[in-house]
């Protein structure tokens, strides 16, 4: 049986924290946003303006708790300060398109240009794949991500997600184009633990 948080817990691993999301992030989500990279491979719109993050925050996110179908947390680095003093944002992670009954879910996540390419993605996906795992109690985790995302496929195999294919035309772009995706999964059976 899979055990629903009431709300989004914290999450520590060495200087890598994941956290809930709050108002001061709409600014922060909307900047990051605006890299063309991340709408080229997630779903995040193109023309991406803060009424979008104020909505993601706001509205989306918490209903999809309370719906159970999605939690989503705020990746920060404790190592690095932004100017304010607090810790440098780095992205956002997430469960989403969650079955209960079979318990599955899906892991999706984007990380500010800043950040790409120094394993905070991969520790935050350790970290989160260990929650999933060890107290939510999903039994698979997936995650679909465009062929073309070669960063992103080397995370994943990293973490020890398995590549079990690729789905041909699986995803429409905004563009209209029709993108291949691979999917990954890992399964908790075979998870080691961070």
């Amino acid at each position: 049986m899979i055990w629903w948080p009431t709300e989004v817990p914290t999450l520590r691993y060495e200087a890598i924290t994941l956290r809930p999301p709050q108002e001061s992030d709409i600014p922060k989500i909307h900047q990051a946003c605006l890299d063309p990279l991340i709408p080229k491979f997630t779903r995040v719109p193109a023309e991406y303006t803060l009424a979008h993050a104020e909505l993601f925050i706001r509205e989306k996110t918490p209903n999809a708790l309370a719906a159970k179908s999605g939690i989503l947390f705020i990746i920060e680095n404790r190592a690095i300060a932004e100017g304010d003093g607090e810790p440098q944002f780095c992205g956002v992670i997430s469960f989403h398109s969650i079955d209960l009954s079979d318990h599955v879910a899906e892991l999706g996540y984007w990380i500010v240009a800043s950040a790409r390419g120094k394993g905070i993605g991969r520790t935050g996906a350790r970290v989160i794949t260990d929650y999933g795992f060890t107290t939510l109690n999903f039994r698979r985790i997936e995650a679909v991500v465009d062929v073309e995302n070669l960063a992103s496929r080397k995370l994943l195999d990293s973490v020890g997600y398995l590549l079990e294919g690729v789905m041909r035309n699986k995803s429409t772009r905004a563009d209209g184009s029709q993108k291949d995706m691979a999917l990954y999964a890992q399964t908790q059976r075979d998870w080691k633990g961070i």
